[in-house]
């Protein structure tokens, strides 16, 4: 009968085939795969009900392959959200039974930190430690709060890269994924170098179908909610924005270091796409000034 050992080498050299399989460095498959593991633990134990899935991980049950690299996981929280309550649930998390899977998690490894002490509702970030054999896997979970959620929730499979079982977990619906980036692009204004919102916009755009009614709704519960005025002509989606060489540099610089290869080279052709998407829901006056 195989041990512990066995298992977790068993699966080190398989996530080693999946990474070159890929293309992916292995210590990125690696995260992925405690996160995976990790989200299985919580959809078995009794707090599966406490969240949603969100955030770039989110973007992994939408694209077979990990949309853009990231070693965290995000996710929404309900009910208590004290750090050190947050820190006991996942210590019950991790010690949740499963089907043994080559993954240790160490309870004693969790720490909670608050965060984001710029937004209303704040929120937790969690930081563990998981081992496959003698690979360590650090791994942070930020657990937000307060946010409107618009339509409900949605029940999600998320993909595994091995064939064990598959968390069944509660995820943001897509609208509400748009509305926060859009919300965080508006906020930020001139001052925005966050290109990996207007690679996900546009990712979505492409990839979903949507309901203008629906995806109104949700764009305004988040801009209420976050108490953010929905402009009647938003910056980012202004020609002086998206012809600005500094944003163009900042759309090259970020498609080249996660390499990215499906988007328009072109900061202003992204621009130009994000605005035909999302201009039309807008009131009719609210058109970006050209």
């Amino acid at each position: 009968m195989s041990g512990p050992k066995n298992i977790a080498a068993s699966v080190k050299a398989r996530l080693q085939n999946v990474a070159e399989h890929r293309g992916e460095e292995f210590n990125l498959v690696l995260a992925r795969y405690g996160i995976e593991r990790l989200l299985f633990r919580l959809s078995q134990s009794q707090y599966a009900d406490r969240f949603l899935l969100k955030g770039a991980m989110l973007f992994a049950v939408w694209d077979d392959k990990t949309h853009r690299p990231t070693r965290d996981l995000d996710l929404l929280g309900f009910g208590p959200t004290e750090k050190e309550a947050l820190a006991q649930i996942f210590r019950e998390v991790v010690a949740t039974p499963v089907t043994a899977d080559g993954i240790l998690f160490a309870p004693d490894s969790i720490d909670a930190d608050a965060i984001r002490e710029d937004n209303t509702y704040g929120g937790v970030r969690i930081r563990l430690m998981a081992k496959l054999g003698s690979a360590e896997i650090p791994i942070q979970v930020d657990v937000g709060a307060g946010d409107a959620v618009t339509p409900a929730a949605e029940m999600t499979v998320f993909p595994v890269l091995l064939d064990f079982p598959a968390p069944h977990i509660r995820a943001y619906p897509v609208y509400t994924v748009v509305a926060e980036k859009f919300e965080a692009m508006v906020k930020l204004g001139a001052t925005n170098t966050r290109m990996k919102d207007f690679y996900d916009l546009w990712f979505l755009s492409r990839r979903f179908e949507f309901d203008s009614a629906t995806l109104r709704k949700a764009i305004e519960a988040t801009f209420s909610r976050r108490q953010t005025s929905l402009p009647l002509a938003p910056e980012p989606f202004t020609d002086a924005f998206a012809n600005d060489a500094t944003k163009q540099a900042q759309w090259s610089a970020f498609l080249r270091r996660n390499g990215l290869t499906g988007a328009s080279t072109q900061f202003g052709e992204v621009v130009a796409l994000l605005r035909m998407f999302i201009e039309p829901i807008l009131p009719s006056s609210g058109r970006a000034k050209r």
